[in-house]
């Protein structure tokens, strides 16, 4: 039986969460040739953890010397391995300039991306810079708002590869915590959601955004009282805080060419919901837009073309 060829990168790229943690063995032409995952997420470690847990999970790669490695996320946060200082709005979405860690052996080369910071209105970003810079390299010349659904997420408005402004809603951990912290956890059992009971919700909440938390509350009366199901429920309460928040970031998606970069389902929701306005949202898989911010990187801090 023939063994396969071993990973023999030029380069690795690193997107280390809060969470997870994913290492791609790179040529020098951005090509992928390996993959591996981990759940040594920044929360899960001590800053002294960090070299010896990315030697492990890549030790099966046979890696020139030295090895530059190009990291990005919370790994550079002020609890991660080294804190990489934000780069302040306006400024280039490219991450010309990464932090160099200094606690590494020389046969690893380790480079941490900076995140962004608004002074006012007080705002940070950290990893979501990279998918931007990857979605404008994959996407030269365009200008619009970039919308980043997830825990936290981000409307950004670049223009001429620059990162102007952008604010961040607490959309996902709300719709976390009222599904598993409140009364309404009784009503909003399983996955499934009603499409047509989303876009309602979401289109109701946009128009009267006051009536929020008393429409909250009718989920679980209309539970008690009508047997309404946990499909329609989760699909209520999923359209009322995306509703809020559209409510909200209405001066970055009004009259803009917008882009949604996330996860599929997530992103599809928004982009419903957004076509309900007349906004006809494009979308982008952040794994994709995440390594083409790591090569934009990579290339900068090496010259490469």
């Amino acid at each position: 039986m023939s063994q396969a060829a071993p990973i023999s990168p030029d380069w690795i790229a690193v997107d280390w969460g809060t969470s997870n943690l994913r290492a791609f063995a790179m040529d020098a032409g951005g090509t992928v040739l390996g993959e591996a995952t981990s759940d040594k997420g920044m929360s899960s470690l001590a800053p002294n953890e960090f070299e010896p847990v990315l030697r492990a999970l890549i030790a099966d790669w046979t890696l020139p010397n030295p090895c530059t490695v190009i990291a990005c996320g919370m790994v550079g946060s002020r609890q991660g391995w080294q804190e990489a200082p934000y780069r302040c709005v306006p400024c280039s979405a490219k991450s010309d300039a990464p932090v160099r860690v200094s606690n590494v052996g020389d046969d690893l080369h380790v480079w941490l991306i900076s995140g962004i910071k608004q002074p006012d209105p007080a705002d940070v970003m950290r990893g979501e810079e990279t998918q931007i810079a990857g979605f404008l390299a994959l996407n030269p010349d365009w200008d619009g708002v970039l919308c980043l659904p997830g825990t936290h997420c981000k409307w950004v408005h670049v223009s001429a590869g620059e990162i102007v402004s952008f604010r961040t809603f607490m959309t996902g951990e709300l719709f976390d915590a009222i599904s598993t912290g409140t009364v309404l956890r009784h009503s909003l059992n399983g996955t499934d959601m009603d499409e047509s009971a989303f876009l309602n919700a979401a289109s109701e909440t946009l128009s009267r955004p006051e009536k929020f938390t008393t429409n909250l509350f009718s989920l679980r009366a209309a539970d008690l009282l009508n047997g309404q199901s946990a499909a329609t429920a989760r699909a209520k309460l999923s359209g009322a805080l995306i509703g809020m928040e559209l409510a909200a970031a209405k001066p970055y998606w009004l009259g803009q060419n917008v882009a949604l970069i996330g996860s599929s389902t997530l992103c599809t929701l928004y982009q419903q919901a957004l076509a309900q306005q007349g906004v006809d949202a494009t979308l982008s898989d952040a794994a994709s837009v995440t390594r083409a911010g790591l090569c934009a990187t990579y290339k900068a801090l090496t010259g490469k073309s």
